[in-house]
């Protein structure tokens, strides 16, 4: 059954310079390493699990072969607590020289306790040195209610505002 729509506001966000970055403290027992190798599956995964109670429905329909596809296109970054897989993010190259961060988020158990503050800063650290002119996301208003006060914590400006319609789950 498709996704039910419904208007959210949206937020977009940026940073300019990588002078910008508010770093956050790691958390002991955090680690942020990169997915060397794409398998759609873990993307898949954690868009399900990140996403659950938050409305991400919009990709759950998705293939293996498209999950796949969109895993070898971007760049997937992994937190874990003491081993444990805890949040990802996906950094996306853009044709306008800047480094979206496509997909974010920390699985529930581990919300809370600066998991999300620490895998933001290696990954937008990850985004200059990979030569971004600018580093962006968005977030709305169905995310987990500290992700827009982290993104502005680590240094990001909300550029423009709006209301979209956006998959909810029923």
């Amino acid at each position: 059954m498709p996704a039910m729509r419904a208007p959210a506001r949206v937020w977009y966000l940026e940073m300019s310079a990588a002078g910008e970055l508010r770093p956050a403290a790691a958390p002991v027992g955090v680690a942020v390493t990169r997915a060397e190798v794409p398998v759609g599956a873990l993307n898949r995964f954690f868009y399900v699990e990140v996403g659950r109670g938050h409305h991400w429905v919009d990709h759950r329909d998705r293939s293996a072969a498209a999950w796949q596809a969109h895993a070898e296109r971007v760049e997937t970054w992994l937190a874990g607590v003491r081993g444990t897989p805890a949040g990802y993010a996906e950094l996306a190259r853009s044709p306008d020289g800047a480094v979206d961060v496509a997909y974010f988020g920390v699985l529930a158990p581990f919300r809370g306790h600066g998991v999300g503050g620490h895998l933001l800063t290696e990954v937008v650290r990850r985004a200059w040195d990979m030569g971004a002119r600018r580093v962006t996301l968005n977030t709305c208003e169905l995310d987990g209610p500290g992700a827009l006060d982290n993104y502005r914590a680590r240094g990001f400006s909300v550029v423009r505002e709006t209301v979209e319609e956006r998959g909810r789950e029923e």
